[in-house]
């Protein structure tokens, strides 16, 4: 089974997004049985709250199911829990870096690395735009599941 965990800043947008979307596309291929699938931050700013609501409402508009959801904080054993650990931008990898202190195993990637574009995923908090934030997150997960 290969363990997946996605990373942004606050585990309520970009992170649980991704998560939520890999989880569809694994589910609707059949192959759910090969993965565990989750979703962390870095920081502690909104640790114990539920996705934004505008991540829950895009996963609404293009059906797709939420299971519910709290932030929480990627911690340093999470690097031998997990396979790949996939940050939505540069800042996120720093971060992710430095809690894991390093990536000796070559797990720490940028989920759009997967893709023929790579670049870093706008956070939503930020832009208001998650519609630019879920065709890049799906675009990043569909690449994801076929590399894989």
């Amino acid at each position: 089974m290969t363990r997946i965990l996605f990373i942004c800043h606050g585990n309520i947008c970009r992170s649980t997004m991704a998560e939520f979307v890999m989880k569809d596309l694994v589910r609707k291929a059949g192959r759910e049985n090969e993965f565990f699938i989750d979703s962390k931050a870095t920081s502690t700013e909104e640790i114990g709250n539920p996705p934004h609501y505008g991540t829950v409402s895009k996963m609404r508009q293009v059906g797709i199911p939420m299971n519910p959801h709290r932030a929480s904080q990627m911690k340093k054993s999470d690097y031998d829990e997990f396979d790949l650990i996939l940050g939505m931008d540069g800042w996120n990898i720093r971060n992710i870096l430095k809690i894991t202190g390093g990536d000796s195993e070559g797990k720490v990637h940028m989920l759009l690395d997967y893709t023929s574009h790579p670049r870093d995923i706008a956070d939503p908090w930020y832009t208001h735009n998650f519609d630019e934030t879920y065709n890049d997150v799906l675009e990043g997960c569909e690449a994801l599941l076929e590399s894989l």
